[in-house]
């Protein structure tokens, strides 16, 4: 019996960052997978599970200035997996890094990343993650512990431990995201990568060397204190996942809580930094 999936074209305005608050609000509905697109998003679900109903009542629909529009279309499994497989092409970062999918051929990179994204944030395409990337390749994380905030597929917690780091936390407040970031740790092979599910209430009373947090401006606005306390002195904060215009705001609330920023980089308005703990 062929199975068959319905592929929702979702037309989001702003695009960014609507477009991931929006694909996390529908994987909590049974949306399977995502693929993002230069308007928006395109979401799939079984036909099974779908109903027009779902995309009532969503609360990315309702917040300020966001406009929503979709359209369905009806298409076999096997078609889906090909096409989503077609579309999802391997990224180098640097000279020493890969992320790609199980599908993919293997890399001939000292960092071959493996990520089945699934409906989770963190393939490496996006510029926060790419950049995040980046940043991690430049830096030394031998021996160190490191704590990823807002995880996604765990794939900047999975180079921090091809980087040497000593143990990881990778913490994700999505149950979709802590299941898939589950199974790209295994997929890598890795053994110091812990994963939790939660936000940066369930912290305890453990420091860390590095923390590593690709949100949102707003949540890393409100939980800037608390990455500060839990770091560790000569410490180091990646923030990314806002814009070029709210850096001051990211670097002021820093500069509030005793850090100086360190470096930050730009990538088609995306912004990327290090800040550290004196």
């Amino acid at each position: 019996m062929e199975i068959y999936y319905i592929e929702a074209t979702c037309t989001v305005t702003p695009t960014e960052p609507f477009s991931d608050l929006l694909m996390a609000e529908l994987g909590t509905l049974g949306f399977e997978s995502f693929e993002q697109t230069p308007i928006g998003i395109k979401a799939y679900i079984l036909e099974s599970a779908f109903d027009d109903s779902l995309f009532e009542g969503l609360e990315t629909a309702d917040m300020p200035g966001v406009s929503l529009s979709f359209s369905t279309h009806r298409m076999a499994q096997e078609n889906w997996n090909q096409t989503w497989e077609e579309n999802f092409e391997p990224i180098v970062v640097g000279s020493d890094c890969a992320v790609r999918a199980p599908f993919h051929a293997p890399i001939n990179v000292t960092h071959d990343l493996v990520i089945m994204p699934k409906m989770s944030f963190g393939t490496g395409h996006h510029e926060t993650t790419f950049m995040m990337l980046s940043l991690m390749l430049e830096d030394d994380f031998s021996g160190q512990s490191v704590l990823d905030m807002g995880s996604g597929t765990a794939v900047l917690a999975i180079l921090a431990e091809r980087l040497g780091a000593d143990s990881v936390t990778a913490i994700d407040i999505d149950p979709w995201c802590f299941e898939n970031a589950q199974e790209n740790v295994a997929l890598n092979d890795c053994t110091r990568v812990e994963v939790q599910q939660g936000d940066a209430t369930v912290l305890g009373s453990q420091t860390y060397q590095c923390i590593i947090a690709n949100i949102n401006r707003n949540i890393l606005l409100a939980d800037i204190p608390t990455y500060t306390a839990q770091l560790e002195g000569e410490g180091r904060l990646y923030l990314s996942g806002f814009y070029q215009e709210d850096l001051p705001l990211i670097d002021q609330a820093c500069q509030d809580q005793g850090l100086v920023v360190s470096r930050t980089m730009t990538k088609n308005n995306w912004v990327a930094g290090i800040w550290v703990k004196p």
